[in-house]
């Protein structure tokens, strides 16, 4: 392996956020010291798709422009009503970069917020509207005072699997969920099923559970084992919320962190929690 044979390495640079696929070599070769950094220079990109992906969910943009494209004119309220955010209350499940982001862009509309993440202590970040704060423990509690819930968590050990049947069901039939964290952070079948019996209104997803999907008998590959697309209460989007991929200022981190490498110091952007799993 690279790592392995790469003796004098010292720092190792993932120009995403996301790690897991890191983690299991890291921690082996944890000994040596080597720095593990991840980057934040899509969170902006991430955030304008996830508030993108709530207002195409909540006025059934998708369904409109397939109506329109069949000469389906103005169908009225009876076809799709737009939800209004108006007065709705949003939980931003995890705090990071990415939802930092999607607080101050939503912060403009009439809406509430309340926020869970792993730890508060020592976090002074001045926040673009009050909102109501969270700890992990207190997970039931935020679900029942949100019903427009916009995941942006990693995947690790403690988030694997955070969101299933009951935490659906404590955010009940008028919610809305928006996924541009990690897909694993919500039990598949529960979603699936939760969305297909109603017990929550709509999703807009962006991230999923296969990325090596096998094609079907007509050539067509979806990263899930159940048929989401069959879904009319789903925004789907292929877990490109973090385009564009060629826009320079998203490096700055990255550049940075070579800079600061090159120049002797240790104290690196983002380095990567190997226990914690970001």
């Amino acid at each position: 392996m690279t790592l392995e044979a790469a003796k004098r390495l010292k720092l190792f640079i993932n120009p995403g956020a996301g790690v897991q696929h890191l983690l299991p070599r890291f921690r082996q070769f944890r000994e040596r010291g080597v720095v593990l950094t991840n980057g934040h220079g899509n969170a902006g990109f991430t955030a304008q798709h996830a508030v993108a992906l709530l207002l195409a969910l909540t006025n059934h943009v998708v369904q409109h422009d397939r109506w329109m494209r069949q000469g389906r004119w103005r169908t009225g309220d009876s076809d799709a009503k737009s939800i209004p955010l108006r007065g709705r209350a949003v939980g931003l499940l995890g705090y990071g970069r990415v939802n930092r982001h999607v607080h101050l862009l939503l912060s403009r509309f009439d809406t509430t917020f309340a926020v869970l993440r792993r730890e508060w202590a020592g976090r002074n970040e001045p926040m673009p509207t009050p909102a109501t704060r969270f700890g992990p423990t207190e997970l039931d509690r935020f679900l029942q005072q949100v019903d427009v819930l916009v995941a942006a968590l990693p995947e690790t050990d403690a988030t694997r699997g955070l969101i299933g049947a009951r935490e659906l069901e404590l955010l009940g039939p008028d919610g809305l969920v928006v996924n541009v964290g990690r897909g694993p952070v919500f039990d598949e079948e529960a979603l699936y099923r939760a969305l297909q019996q109603g017990t929550i209104r709509g999703a807009a997803i962006d991230v999923w559970y296969d990325y090596r999907p096998e094609p079907d008998t007509e050539g067509r590959k979806y990263p899930y084992r159940l048929p989401f697309h069959e879904l009319d209460n789903v925004v789907l989007s292929p877990h490109r919320a973090a385009s564009p991929l060629d826009d320079l200022a998203r490096w700055d981190e990255v550049v940075e962190n070579i800079r600061r490498f090159t120049a002797g110091r240790t104290d690196f952007l983002n380095p990567v929690d190997l226990d914690l799993g970001y």
